[in-house]
């Protein structure tokens, strides 16, 4: 996963090659974006087979351990 001013880039379970982003826009108020590796739940709100893009409405998050 990795953290950027626009949206949070994330791996998701059983697709590796897929490129998942979840937008800042989309997020709940007030929540901050997930901390680098936090386990995230959300909804797919649109993605392109033609390039395995997916993104996503987080809906909660948890950290680590």
């Amino acid at each position: 996963m990795g953290r950027r001013p626009f949206g949070v880039f994330l791996l998701l379970d059983g697709v590796p090659n897929a490129v998942g982003l979840a937008e800042i826009t989309a997020m709940p108020h007030p929540m901050e974006l997930p901390a680098l590796g936090a386990t995230v739940v959300g909804e797919v709100i649109w993605h392109a087979d033609h390039n395995l893009q997916v993104k996503i409405r987080l809906d909660e998050w948890h950290l680590p351990g």
